[in-house]
């Protein structure tokens, strides 16, 4: 089994556009979201998703910062086997313009089309306190 660094493992983890962001909420289940990572994927084991203020994920996040992310890679060149990451974090609610612009992509004008000054729009920044992969018959953990 060979070692996957955590530069290598964010550099993969920023290719896959989709992830499932899953949050306690205040009844004690488990929901889950597909949320974009727009690339952003910093080598420290942080994530970065937008949001609105008024959606169930940062009520729950405000009732409990624990969260899990899992992401699927698609499988490599000639058949090769998918990658699939799953991060086990805590999350942070930024509401600070100078943030958002820091990381803003012209993708995400889809969702909030005044861009940085949409109105109740917050950053979510989860950072990875553990990570597991398997790749193949390649699995592990990646240490932080």
């Amino acid at each position: 089994m060979s070692e996957m660094t955590l530069s290598a493992l964010a550099t993969r983890m920023g290719k896959i556009d989709f992830a499932m962001l899953s949050t306690r909420t205040a009844g004690g289940t488990i929901a889950s979201r597909p949320m974009s990572n727009n690339g952003e994927v910093a080598f420290q084991g942080d994530s970065f998703f937008f949001t609105y203020e008024e959606a169930r994920t940062v009520a729950d996040i405000e009732g409990d910062a624990q969260v899990g992310l899992t992401f699927t890679g698609a499988a490599g060149l000639l058949g090769g086997p998918p990658l699939f990451i799953a991060v086990e974090g805590h999350a942070a609610l930024i509401r600070d313009k100078a943030a958002f612009a820091a990381h803003w992509t012209d993708g995400l004008d889809r969702w909030f089309e005044q861009g940085v000054d949409t109105p109740g729009i917050v950053l979510i920044q989860v950072h990875a306190d553990r990570i597991h992969y398997w790749n193949g018959s390649d699995e592990g953990e990646v240490a932080l």
